[in-house]
C-alpha cells in the first residue's frame, strides 16, 4: 500500500542510506516486518476457527452478538487503513508502526481475558486500530530501506509470508483452541513482544521531507457508522423484523451516513476514498468486483467452519484440518497465476477465480448433508475455494491498481484493501442474518444452503464484474502492473 517513488520513500533515504546488499540487519529488519503484517492478517481470519468455542464459553453470547468480534474488526480497519498510512507519512513510519504493534499486542490481551461478548469485541476493534497502521507502516519501511535492485524481491516475500500466515490460519487456529480459544489471542503476546524489542534496535526512521495535509478522520467516523449502520440492521433484522421501525432506521440512517461520506471525500483534500480515482476503468471495475468477491470470500470462510463444528461435529483442529487441502494447493496456485494472466489476461484470470470460489460454495449448497461426508463435500468445496481465492485476490490487486498514476499506487491500493474488507463485513453480515437461529440439524442445514445460495450468487456476480474489467491498453504498462503487485496490502 505504498508507492516506490512517491510520499513513502521521499526523503526516507535522506534519513538514513539503504543498507548494504550483504548487511544481516536486513534480515532482523524483514522479520520484524513480518511480525506485524503476519498477526495483522492471521486474526483477521484465525478468529472464524475459534467462533464455536467462543460462543459456548462466554455465558449469553450468540451468533448475531458475536458476529461483531469479526465484522467490528474489518469496519475498523477498513476505514483505518488510508488515514494510517498518511499519518505514518507524516510523523514517521518507524513510531507508527512500533505504536501499532504496541497497541495490537494490548488490544490481544485484552481479548485473551475477555469474559462477555461485548468486551471481547471492543478489544477487538481495539486491534484493528493496531492492525490498520500494521499494514500500510511494514510495507513502506520495507520500500525505503531495501537497495531499489533488491525491493521487488523484498515485497513479493512480504506479500508471500503475510498470505500464507492467512491460509494457515484455520490450521493455527484449530490446533489453538484444541488449548484452549483464549490461546489465540495469548500467542501474539510474546510474539508482539519480541517484535517491539528488536524493532527498536533495527527498524530504520523514515519520514517523508513535506509533511502534507492531515488525513480525514471524520470522513473515516463517517464510514465507520455507515458500515456499521448497515451491519447491525442485517443482523439484527432477523430478531426485530425485517419490517420493523429499528432494522428499517438502521438501513435508512446507513445511507445517510454513507451519502455523508461520499460528499465529504470530494471536498477534503486528504479523502479516506479519492473520488478522481473512480475514473479510472479499471480501478472502478476492479473494486466493485473485490466488493463482491470479498462477500463470497468471507461467507465462505465463516460459514464452512461453523458448519462443519456446530452441525458435523467436528472438533476446532478437526476442522483446520479438513481446510488443509485447499491451503496446501495455494502456493502452487500463487505460482502459477502468473503464467495464466500472461495467458489469458487479467480479466479472465479474476473471473475464473470467482467463479472457482462460487462453484465450491454452490457445491456445499447441493451436497450438504446433516451427517458428515467429508469427500464427497466439504473437500471438493474446499479445494474450488481455495484455487479460486488465490487466483483471484492477487489477480484482483493488480487489476484495481494497473492504470493509476505512480502517486496514487499508495492510496489505490490502500483503498482496494478497504473494499474487500466492507466485502467481508457484508458477506458475514448477509450470512448471519440468514442463518438465523435454527432449533435442529435439519433446519440448520436448510439455513447454511439458503445463506450458500446467496454467498454463491455475490461470487458469480464477482466473476461477471471480472469480465468487464478493461485489458491494458498496451504491452507498456505491464511494468506498472509489476508495481501494482509489489504494493499489494
Amino acid at each position: 500500500m505504498a508507492e516506490p517513488e512517491s510520499t513513502l520513500t521521499t526523503g526516507a533515504r535522506a534519513a538514513r542510506p539503504p543498507a548494504p546488499p550483504g548487511d544481516p540487519r536486513l534480515t532482523l529488519v524483514f522479520l520484524v516486518l513480518c511480525t506485524g503484517f503476519v498477526m495483522a492478517n492471521l486474526d483477521m481470519m484465525i478468529v472464524n476457527v475459534a467462533f464455536p468455542a467462543i460462543q459456548r464459553d462466554l455465558s449469553g453470547a450468540t451468533v448475531a452478538g458475536l458476529s461483531w468480534t469479526l465484522t467490528g474488526y474489518s469496519i475498523v480497519f477498513a476505514a483505518l487503513l488510508v488515514p494510517a498510512g498518511r499519518l505514518a507519512d507524516r510523523y514517521g513510519r518507524r513510531p507508527g508502526f512500533l505504536l501499532s504493534l504496541a497497541v495490537f499486542t494490548a488490544a490481544s490481551a485484552l481479548c485473551a481475558v475477555a469474559q462477555a461478548a461485548p468486551m471481547l469485541v471492543a478489544a477487538r476493534v481495539l486491534q484493528a486500530i493496531g492492525a490498520a497502521g500494521l499494514v500500510p507502516t511494514s510495507l513502506g519501511i520495507l520500500l525505503a530501506t531495501w537497495p531499489p535492485h533488491r525491493r521487488d524481491a523484498a515485497v513479493r516475500a512480504w506479500i508471500s509470508v503475510g498470505g500464507v500466515a492467512a491460509a494457515l490460519a484455520p490450521i493455527i487456529g484449530g490446533a489453538l483452541v484444541a488449548a484452549g480459544w483464549r490461546w489465540i489471542f495469548l500467542i501474539n503476546l510474546p510474539i508482539g513482544a519480541a517484535g517491539l524489542l528488536i524493532g527498536r534496535r533495527v527498524l530504520p526512521h523514515a519520514r517523508t521531507g513535506e509533511p502534507g495535509p492531515l488525513p480525514d478522520f471524520a470522513g473515516a467516523v463517517l464510514l465507520v457508522l455507515g458500515v456499521g449502520a448497515v451491519t447491525l440492521g442485517l443482523v439484527q433484522a432477523p430478531e426485530w423484523g425485517w419490517s420493523s421501525g429499528r432494522a428499517g432506521g438502521c438501513l435508512v440512517g446507513a445511507v445517510v451516513l454513507l451519502a455523508a461520506f461520499v460528499l465529504r471525500s470530494a471536498r477534503h483534500p486528504v479523502p479516506v476514498v479519492p473520488l478522481s480515482l473512480l475514473r479510472v476503468p479499471a480501478f472502478a471495475m476492479a473494486n466493485l468486483a473485490t466488493l463482491a468477491f470479498g462477500v463470497c470470500f468471507s461467507a465462505m470462510l465463516f460459514s464452512v467452519v461453523l458448519f462443519s463444528e456446530d452441525v458435523w461435529g467436528y472438533s476446532p483442529l478437526r476442522a483446520g484440518l479438513a481446510l488443509a487441502p485447499g491451503t496446501l494447493l495455494m502456493p502452487l496456485v500463487a505460482v502459477l497465476s502468473g503464467r495464466l494472466i500472461g495467458r489469458l489476461g487479467q480479466a479472465a484470470v479474476i473471473a475464473l477465480g470467482c467463479g472457482l470460489l462460487a462453484g465450491g460454495v454452490l457445491w456445499w449448497a447441493l451436497t450438504a448433508q446433516t451427517r458428515p461426508h467429508y469427500f464427497g463435500t466439504l473437500l471438493p468445496g474446499a479445494v474450488l475455494t481455495a484455487v479460486g481465492s488465490i487466483l483471484a485476490v492477487g489477480t484482483l490487486v493488480a487489476a484495481a491498481t494497473r492504470d493509476l498514476p505512480p502517486p496514487s499506487l499508495s492510496t489505490g491500493s490502500a483503498v482496494n484493501s478497504m473494499v474487500r474488507q466492507v466485502g467481508f463485513v457484508i458477506g458475514v453480515s448477509v450470512f448471519v442474518a440468514a442463518l438465523g437461529a435454527p432449533d435442529t440439524a435439519a433446519q440448520a442445514r436448510e439455513a447454511f444452503q439458503r445463506g450458500w445460495l446467496i454467498a454463491a450468487a455475490c461470487g458469480a456476480g464477482a466473476m461477471v464484474l471480472g469480465l468487464l474489467v478493461p485489458a491494458a491498453a498496451t504491452r507498456k504498462p505491464s511494468r506498472r502492473r509489476d508495481r501494482a503487485d509489489r504494493t499489494a496490502p
